[in-house]
């Protein structure tokens, strides 16, 4: 199983040739083929559009929220197209990892004209061998 830091630079560096090639501009939907044929291609497990049912004080919902991918099982993708990130975008993945449980997610907005602007990797609870100044780092 590859470190997921390993993971996450493997999807960053595949995002900045995808944003480069096709370009800004497309659907979000594309952009999330593109990069779930382009992991598979490299050994990864990807799962599109994975439904997640969450629980709240007995109630149980089921399609509370989709990831849009979920790379080996473990890295939470959400993928946007759009002019500029909200504040909302981030807190909406973060929600995702803490009622997942997972450490690690990459929020990825192919609609800006540089992909810098439009990267943040967001960490819940992870612990690493780096230390972490806060629980948002951007890239």
């Amino acid at each position: 199983m590859k470190d997921i830091g390993q993971i996450s630079g493997d999807v960053v560096d595949l995002a900045i040739r995808v944003h480069r090639e096709p370009g800004p501009g497309l659907l979000e939907s594309v952009y999330e083929t593109i990069l779930a044929g382009r992991l598979s291609d490299m050994g990864y497990r990807v799962e599109r559009q994975v439904s997640i049912a969450i629980e709240f004080d007995g109630v149980h919902f089921d399609n509370a929220f989709r990831i849009d991918l979920l790379g080996d099982g473990r890295l939470i993708v959400e993928i946007k197209s759009i002019e500029r990130l909200a504040p909302v975008h981030a807190k909406q993945l973060l929600t995702y990892l803490r009622l997942t449980k997972q450490p690690v997610g990459l929020l990825i907005n192919f609609g800006g004209e540089t992909l810098k602007a439009g990267l943040r990797r967001l960490v819940d609870n992870y612990h690493s061998s780096a230390s972490f100044a806060s629980l948002r780092e951007p890239i």
